[in-house]
């Protein structure tokens, strides 16, 4: 892996399939655009970008992502609703303390146990994340990832075939509703109505196709709901086998940059009511549409 970059920055492989640590640079200082642009070719070719010891203050996390692309709004459900930041914290926002595990703001967290991709629920999907370990616990609380590529890739080609052009709707809602469909409201789920997003996306910088589905994914346009519903949660199952997953357990000041666009992620379990966890995520907006709205 080595050999594509300069000899500032180095890749270390996290997984057989995808994902690699970058060393070499500091990301918490101004980044030339010669670096910057490895990096950035680092993100189509590998998925998943670890940085270790990324002290990040928000206007740094901001800054670096504003290099990727536009910086999006978290929406209204969302503790950080309004500003360039989501997060996925125990803690309430002003007292610090730990939430009770039966708020309405930790039952909202637990769909993020579901596969997703940020954003998926927008017109624009997402190109990528940037997720920083703000505080950790010391045990529990890892996140996973799954290659939507390498599970493509391992498609029949028969299989595979007979997805393209297949396009389905996604929401906020369909990935809450699996949880507790009365934590949002009905101003929120306006916020975020239905949109459609192809199945099968084609990364156009290296021509790299991979499923493009998850918890935010109700139904395939066109067909029966129980059926495309029953052949979304057939992909995902096979798309979240333990070969295609890298889990990451995070240390103090990591910060990991994931591509929306042919990974998907999971939180896991950690004990809320002992631990103190803050993950503050900057999620960047994508090129356009990945297929025609109704």
């Amino acid at each position: 892996m080595d050999s594509a970059f300069s000899m500032t920055l180095q890749t270390h492989a996290l997984h057989p399939l995808f994902g690699v640590e970058i060393t070499g640079v500091d990301i918490a200082k101004p980044i030339d655009g010669g670096i910057f642009a490895k990096i950035r070719a680092a993100l189509d070719e590998y998925s998943l970008l670890l940085f270790r010891g990324a002290e990040m203050t928000d206007e740094r996390q901001v800054a670096f992502g504003e290099q990727f692309g536009p910086v999006l709004k978290a929406t209204s459900n969302n503790p950080g609703g309004g500003t360039p930041f989501s997060r996925q914290s125990n803690l309430d926002i002003e007292t610090g303390e730990k939430i009770p595990a039966d708020d309405k703001r930790m039952v909202y967290q637990q769909a993020n146990a579901l596969w997703h991709s940020d954003s998926s629920y927008r017109v624009v999907p997402s190109l990528c994340s940037l997720l920083s370990g703000r505080l950790v616990p010391p045990d529990g609380g890892a996140t996973e990832f799954a290659s939507m590529r390498a599970a493509w890739d391992a498609l029949p080609p028969d299989r595979q075939q007979s997805l393209e052009g297949l396009v389905a709707e996604h929401s906020l809602f369909n990935s809450r509703r699996q949880v507790d469909p009365s934590v949002m409201s009905d101003a929120q789920r306006k916020e975020t109505p239905p949109v459609r997003q192809a199945v099968v996306r084609c990364n156009p910088a290296n021509g790299r196709k991979n499923l493009f589905i998850g918890a935010h994914a109700s139904h395939i346009i066109g067909q029966p709901t129980d059926q495309s519903r029953a052949l979304l949660a057939d992909l995902l199952d096979f798309g979240t086998q333990p070969q295609f997953v890298y889990r990451h357990d995070w240390q103090a000041d990591d910060l990991i940059v994931y591509d929306n666009r042919c990974l998907l992620h999971r939180a896991t379990p950690y004990d809320t009511q002992r631990h103190r966890r803050f993950l503050q995520r900057v999620t960047v907006s994508g090129d356009g549409p990945t297929a025609p709205q109704e």
